[in-house]
């Protein structure tokens, strides 16, 4: 996996995002990942999310429905210097197995002051 120029705390904690994401430990992390005011897509009715309580609502929403999966392939600095894009591949695991989408897209992230993700934005590369 490439990683290119993303200071070592952000590149932790996204590292660790992205392994509990399909996990229990979601809601437990969310309060030591995002901040409390974070602005989220909401992909699935194409809106945005504002603080934790309401993108938990639209991961536990997602997760009614199926088990979305996403796996990172790489970090880098974006051109602006001051967000970290992270190339992700997404898929769902159903009862026959783990299913991935052909192609990536990136997540591109803001930090807050206390280093938590204050923004989040879904772009084709």
């Amino acid at each position: 996996m490439v990683t290119t120029g993303v200071p070592a705390a952000q590149e932790a904690l996204l590292r660790r995002m992205y392994e509990v994401f399909s996990t229990d430990e979601r809601d437990d992390f969310m309060e030591i990942c995002l901040s409390s005011d974070v602005d989220w897509p909401n992909v699935l009715d194409g809106v945005r999310l504002h603080g934790r309580d309401e993108v938990r609502a639209y991961w536990t929403r997602q997760f009614a429905s199926g088990h979305p999966l996403v796996r990172l392939e790489g970090l880098r600095l974006d051109e602006d210097g001051e967000r970290v894009a992270v190339t992700v591949r997404p898929g769902l695991r159903d009862e026959t197995g783990e299913h991935w989408a052909p192609e990536t897209l990136e997540h591109v992230y803001r930090f807050a002051g206390d280093g938590l993700v204050s923004r989040m934005d879904v772009r084709q590369p």
